[in-house]
């Protein structure tokens, strides 16, 4: 579009005076048709059902292009229409609409503030999410921008610093077209630290149900910026990469044989530690190998109390978290009155969601494995076990007891039914849940030691 020379005079005397150029923006002519792809660009990024400020509203495109429900709220700085809020930026605050509005967008404003820094200043005070356009210098060096009536002349770079100087988070940043880029911005800006390399060692390529569902339980509790790799106790191939954490166990049990020099070897070779295991076939246990491993760990959070005093006693790097994969198991009442009885099958890679949904389904439960019976706590009526035999003489795991004694007080015969505590289960269930913030306050604590985030 070809300026008359007065305009661009007109338009540069409005600059040197430092003062918004009303006689432009009431001439509706001045509204440039090619304006409108911009505003249908934008209102991609709007959410169904906003209240939506359009500041520098112009031809008030913006509107037949906004989603299902949202309501909009013309702003400029002559009227459009009766709705308008009337507001020179360069002369005036942000309207106190901006309260009111879950998106505010300023498209094609920017290039027109004499303080931009205090516009920002401004929206930053109000919380919501701004959608803005701008072009950047790198892509106008052609254009005359006095010319155009821009008054500033910012970098891609230079706006960027910018805006997030003032404490905003860009979120996203797109290209428009060959001048002009859409910025997303919203006011709590996420700060993205280091990355941080995970190691996690475990028995979790078994195909049985509590070994594979910590490794759900453990990823919710990482934080965001760091990279997982899980090996395995068995085969034995740890990456010889660099890792700033390894995490032995993921809920389950720790048995003698991965209690080797090569696992201590890992354990020296990366500098920060922690275990999330209990222990089982404690008759088959050298104590001194297990000895050996918690002394390297910064951090033990022991499955049950009996792990703690026969194997933890006095020692101040470790704690009680109990068994959290509880805490993948929500309190829920059976229907079933047939009496469901599990064993082996639950070694067979069958869906963990529909496992579980299967157990909870029944009034009265029987089960030789551990965990489909801690399932089991959460909804049954009735519940009876039968534990592992193993060595000469045969000896139980041992697991069956630790469990029961950390969430009834006591232990119980084996194959007989008794009635489940379910506030008993309740209280276990809390515990475990504070237990599991204090664990991951403790990873994020060692991998990021400087954190504010504690």
């Amino acid at each position: 579009m070809n300026t008359p020379k007065d305009e661009v005079s007109r338009r540069k005397q409005a600059i040197e005076n430092r003062e918004t150029d009303i006689t432009r923006w009431a001439d509706q002519k001045q509204l440039e048709a090619a304006w409108n792809g911009r505003a249908q660009f934008a209102a991609q990024w709007i959410p169904c059902g906003a209240r939506v400020l359009d500041i520098g509203c112009g031809a008030m495109a913006l509107e037949k292009y906004l989603p299902a429900g949202c309501s909009y709220q013309p702003c400029d700085v002559v009227a459009r229409d009766e709705r308008t809020i009337v507001c020179d930026l360069n002369h005036s605050k942000v309207p106190s609409y901006a309260a009111q509005a879950e998106r505010i967008t300023l498209l094609g404003v920017i290039e027109y503030l004499f303080d931009p820094i205090s516009l920002f200043t401004q929206l930053l005070h109000y919380g919501k999410p701004v959608i803005v356009s701008y072009c950047a210098t790198d892509w106008s060096q052609q254009l005359d921008r006095r010319a155009l009536g821009w008054v500033n002349d910012f970098s891609l770079v230079q706006l960027t610093n910018l805006i997030t100087q003032v404490g905003w988070q860009i979120k996203r940043l797109e290209k428009v077209d060959a001048i002009q880029a859409l910025f997303l911005l919203e006011p709590q800006a996420i700060t993205i630290r280091e990355k941080k390399r995970v190691l996690v060692l475990s028995y979790n390529n078994y195909g049985n149900f509590g070994d594979r569902l910590g490794f759900h339980l453990l990823n919710s509790v990482l934080p965001a910026e760091t990279e997982v790799t899980y090996t395995h106790c068995n085969p034995w191939n740890p990456p010889t990469t660099e890792f700033d954490l390894i995490i032995l166990g993921i809920g389950n049990s720790l048995f003698d044989q991965p209690l080797t020099k090569e696992l201590l070897q890992l354990l020296d070779r990366i500098p920060k530690r922690v275990g999330i295991f209990g222990t089982q076939y404690r008759h088959g246990f050298i104590p001194a190998r297990l000895h050996a491993v918690i002394d390297r760990l910064d951090h033990w959070f022991a499955r049950y109390e009996e792990d703690i005093l026969l194997y933890g006693r006095d020692r101040k790097n470790i704690s009680h978290l109990g068994d959290w994969l509880i805490h993948a198991f929500p309190m829920a009442v059976g229907h079933n009155d047939n009496q469901l009885n599990i064993g082996d099958e639950a070694l067979k890679n069958l869906p963990l969601d529909r496992t579980i949904q299967q157990i909870q389904q029944y009034k009265k439960v029987f089960s030789d494995r551990l965990h489909p019976l801690l399932c089991a706590l959460t909804s049954a009526e009735q519940v009876a076990y039968q534990d592992k035999y193993y060595g000469e003489p045969a000896m139980p795991t041992g697991k069956f007891r630790s469990m029961f004694i950390d969430i009834f007080g006591r232990t119980f015969a084996e194959k007989t039914f008794w009635p489940v505590d379910r506030n008993a289960v309740v209280r276990y269930k809390i515990q475990v849940a504070k237990n599991i913030t204090q664990l991951t306050h403790t990873i994020n604590a060692l991998l990021y030691p400087a954190s504010n985030d504690l």
